[in-house]
């Protein structure tokens, strides 16, 4: 439910930016659809709103929602304000890369890396594995970053906006991937060295 939730503003904000020119009418109020304008605002307001929900719901503040939203927040209300949509494109690389830099500096920063901290709960692997999988996700956010910058100023506002959609759910599923092929053989040994039923004769 969680990962759901968290593409449902990147759909509406692709949605929004889809009915530009189109005029929204309930009751008496009425908009009409501006662009990438409108997409950032129902950006900033879909993601407050998940959010709220996910604190509501689990009880417990998730951080990374938490900054998340305050980037979008940020950045987006200098693009409405300032009438400049470069604010939202760089939104996804500043909030990436500051990502990138948490996870990196955890590997030289106290006794556990930030993946580790995060996960460390649901599974138990050696230090050696826990690194390497940190170091993936630095990879991922460092990547995802530098091509957030290059598609906004090499290709068309719209192809950005469908960019943002498509990658998204793309990038979260090969990172997925690949953290289990990293996982998955050292959780069999982990289970096997911790088995108490095995034989040790």
């Amino acid at each position: 439910m969680k990962q759901i939730l968290e593409f449902l503003p990147i759909v509406l904000f692709f949605g929004a930016y889809q009915m530009d020119g189109e005029t929204l009418t309930v009751g008496a109020w009425s908009h009409t659809f501006d662009g990438l304008f409108s997409a950032t605002a129902v950006l900033m307001i879909a993601t407050t709103a998940v959010w709220l929900i996910m604190l509501a719901i689990t009880q417990r503040n998730d951080k990374r929602l938490m900054w998340m939203m305050v980037a979008v927040v940020v950045f987006g209300t200098a693009t409405l304000v300032l009438r400049d949509q470069r604010f939202i494109q760089w939104k996804p690389t500043v909030f990436n890369w500051v990502m990138a830099a948490l996870f990196f500096g955890s590997q030289f920063v106290g006794e556990k890396t930030l993946m580790e901290r995060l996960l460390s709960q649901q599974l138990i692997l050696s230090e050696v594995i826990w690194k390497r999988v940190n170091a993936l996700w630095v990879t991922n956010f460092v990547t995802v970053g530098a091509l957030n910058l290059y598609v906004a100023y090499q290709y068309e506002e719209a192809f950005w906006v469908s960019y943002k959609l498509y990658s998204s759910i793309g990038f979260i599923l090969l990172m997925m991937l690949l953290t289990v092929m990293i996982v998955a053989p050292h959780l069999k040994s982990e289970d096997q060295d911790t088995d108490p039923t095995r034989d040790s004769s």
